[in-house]
């Protein structure tokens, strides 16, 4: 019993280190667009971030559910306490990879690949809820498209909207409204992306006896929340420059534009408890705002790449999780 309380406090701590790795990996994206426009200076866009996304994370549970038990059941995983350390470890060492060199690739995919990798490796392919599964990736897939097409049809309607408008006049109006997008845009970020790393740790709860139900405790809740926060205000300068610059040149009504376009998309998952990529979410509502407003001013090399870190995210991590579950299993 007190090998297993130590391996489930390992896992809680590595939950916890992901939870806060994810927050400095993924503020950038929260903040990006109102950091490149300068309606917040990047040190009070990081404190304003760090705030709203623990306001978010202690707000629901749903999601925290979903990852729970739609993955794999936590109540009949063989060497669950293995499966869920080595689907950490991994999600961990790629979201430092990607952050390190600057790519916004979704901490969700990493997370959620970890995981089936490291069961199939524990129990072959029979350990994966399909239908669970298969919800939370059409999610995944599904979502950036939404983002872009609303992000597109967002600034379509402003550009009808504000045409007549003083450009100098309407960008200052908008640089202010940017400072409420961005806050929620945060808040949104808190209720879907902390909740992941309560899933894990409430996996591990009951992988190793400690509990007997998908419940969320308080603990784990305001742990997460905090850990998020922490990482939240860390921030990750790499990626503000690739979301905020490299994709497009964001003015202040493209920033709202995309900044609402994200936060409707990643709230209406939460809603329906569904984890989606804030990263993929964020990207592609900046994507469609650029094209919309002009598509040759869209720096679609640096999209691609996005894209590309976007669908090797899933397989990677999946292997590298069967791999370090293979490691853990001569050791422990």
């Amino acid at each position: 019993m007190e090998g297993m309380f130590l391996i489930t406090l390992v896992i809680v701590l590595a939950a916890l280190a992901f939870d806060l790795i994810n927050g400095f990996h993924d503020t950038a994206n929260a903040i990006a667009t109102s950091v490149s426009t300068k309606a917040l200076k990047p040190r009070h866009a990081i404190i304003l971030a760090a705030v709203m996304n623990f306001v978010g994370a202690i707000s629901f549970t749903g999601v925290a559910k979903t990852i729970t038990k739609d993955i794999v059941n936590p109540f009949a995983l063989d060497h669950g306490e293995l499966v869920i350390l080595a689907a950490l470890l991994s999600a961990i060492a790629w979201n430092l990879i990607t952050w390190y060199f600057g790519i916004p690739s979704s901490s969700s995919h990493a997370l959620i690949g970890s995981i089936a990798g490291a069961a199939i490796a524990s129990a072959g392919f029979a350990a994966i809820e399909y239908s669970g599964f298969t919800k939370i990736i059409i999610g995944l897939l599904v979502s950036p498209v939404l983002a872009f097409v609303v992000g597109y049809t967002i600034y379509s309607l402003f550009k009808v909207f504000l045409k007549n408008l003083n450009l100098a006049t309407t960008n200052r109006r908008f640089r202010m409204i940017q400072v409420g997008t961005a806050a929620l845009q945060s808040y949104t970020h808190g209720t879907n992306d902390a909740q992941k790393s309560m899933g894990i740790i409430t996996m591990a709860l009951i992988a190793s006896g400690f509990q007997t139900t998908d419940d969320v405790q308080l603990w784990v809740q305001v742990s997460c929340a905090i850990a998020m926060a922490i990482g939240t205000s860390i921030g990750g300068w790499k990626i503000i420059k690739t979301v905020g610059g490299k994709i497009m040149k964001i003015k202040p009504v493209n920033g709202v534009a995309a900044d609402l376009s994200s936060v409707i998309i990643i709230f209406g998952a939460t809603f329906i408890h569904l984890p989606v990529s804030t990263t993929h979410v964020i990207s592609s509502s900046i994507l469609g705002v650029g094209t919309a407003h002009r598509v040759k001013g869209v720096k679609w090399d640096t999209a691609q790449r996005m894209i590309i870190t976007w669908v090797i995210t899933l397989p990677i991590s999946a292997t590298i999780a069967a791999l370090i579950f293979y490691v853990l299993r001569l050791f422990l």
